[in-house]
């Protein structure tokens, strides 16, 4: 009579308890023992908490010897395991679900809240994806705003699934990310994610707290003027090249020295001299595309090290500005072909490309990029873009790239 042969079990084992060093490795140890196979493991440390799941495949001779010894070493180990039995029908519609598109999805703020967390992840349940995993990117939250005013909070969840409507899904995400004022990034989990090699941005209310061309109006006495075409302009309700023709022209006799003192003590952005340190460090090709002027993008160049900058020239003669401007406008069209170029240079592929501005006149270029990020954006712009920053500095673009605080505080520049 032939011998029975043993039957294919597979176990779900479930481990909680206080973290320490060899708990993942005194259990897998035992699975070795008895030539288990792993067939998928995952594990995440909650303040000193642990969470352990192992689904493996065994036979029916041996899975009572596993479970035994198992029992026995989470005892001597004080964590608490639970077994499940696995059928191999669920087995295959999990694996079914690896071939599946997977997203992530990153939400950013001064701090997070239970009632963002809902909203976002009950987006997700609607539009029938799966979460699959959920870390956090940030240190330490504090306890009180006055303990850190200037905190971040981010968090981010990898999903799993073809959202029902992937628009409707990023227009929801957007809405609510105003309304509660967070910010997000929802982005496919593919090569080009994690292998981003050049970003550009743009330099007005962007690396800088100002419109340069508001400072040198107010110096030349038409402040008023210039400013409120400026702010036209951005809201997208104005040509850009006339704007711009005829803000220049308002300069008209301003003296050249001027530049200088404004040039140094330019208001820069919260962040700017972090996240520059960071993407260096990382090896990132960093660029200014700005419709602002070239005098003001290459001090900021020599102050953070950016590797190119354009912008548009301003005519001097005899130490005075003409008002005329020197060479072709860098308009939103021209940003968007410069990334192009910038790209080709540095032969990276455009879906490899990061940008970020605030302007309509951004638009172009935020939508070329593989990444474009609307940062404390005009409206125009917040509802054209894919994702937006608005309640942090503009390091918050590190995180959409998958940063995270531990890797940035030792000197580790290596992305998720």
């Amino acid at each position: 009579m032939a011998e029975k042969t043993p039957e294919l079990e597979l176990i779900l084992i479930n481990i909680s308890g206080q973290d320490r060093p060899g708990v993942t490795s005194s259990l897998t140890e035992i699975l070795a023992k008895y030539d288990a196979q792993i067939l998928d493991i995952g594990q995440a440390d909650i303040h000193h908490n642990l969470a352990l799941g192992i689904l493996f495949k065994t036979d029916s001779e041996r899975s009572g010897e596993i479970l035994k010894e198992l029992l026995f070493k989470a005892y001597e180990l004080n964590v608490q395991i639970r077994f499940s039995p696995i059928s191999v029908e669920d087995y295959s519609k999990w694996v079914s679900m690896q071939g599946k598109n997977r997203y992530i999805i990153t939400i950013l703020g001064r701090k997070l809240t239970a009632k963002q967390m809902a909203k976002v992840t009950n987006v997700v349940a609607e539009q029938g994806m799966n979460i699959d995993g959920i870390q956090r990117l940030t240190g330490r939250m504090p306890l009180t705003d006055k303990e850190q005013p200037l905190s971040k909070s981010c968090v981010e969840f990898s999903v799993r699934g073809n959202p029902l409507n992937k628009e409707q899904m990023q227009s929801d995400f957007m809405q609510m990310a105003a309304e509660m004022e967070f910010d997000i990034s929802m982005q496919e989990d593919n090569m080009y994610r994690r292998s981003r090699r050049l970003i550009c941005f743009d330099m007005d209310s962007t690396l800088i707290e100002t419109e340069v061309i508001d400072e040198l109006a107010m110096r030349a006495g038409v402040g008023d003027k210039v400013k409120a075409i400026t702010e036209s302009a951005m809201r997208g309700e104005i040509d850009f090249n006339e704007s711009f023709k005829e803000r220049v022209a308002l300069l008209k006799g301003l003296d050249e020295s001027v530049m200088k003192d404004i040039a140094e003590h330019l208001p820069i952005t919260e962040g700017v001299d972090r996240m520059m340190k960071v993407l260096k460090r990382a090896g990132y090709k960093t660029a200014i595309l700005s419709g602002g002027f070239t005098y003001f993008g290459r001090y900021l160049k020599e102050k953070f090290g950016f590797d190119y900058v354009y912008a548009n020239e301003l005519e001097i003669e005899n130490g005075k500005l003409t008002g005329n401007y020197v060479g072709e406008i860098v308009n939103g069209r021209r940003k968007a072909e410069l990334l192009k170029l910038i790209a080709q240079v540095e032969n990276v592929n455009i879906a490899q490309t990061i940008a970020v501005g605030d302007g309509a006149n951004d638009l172009p270029m935020l939508s070329t990029a593989g990444l474009g990020i609307a940062f404390h954006a005009k409206p125009k712009v917040k509802q054209n873009a894919g994702q937006s920053i608005s309640t942090i500095g503009i390091d918050g673009v590190l995180y959409f790239l998958g940063f995270k605080d531990s890797y940035l505080s030792d000197g580790n520049s290596n992305t998720l």
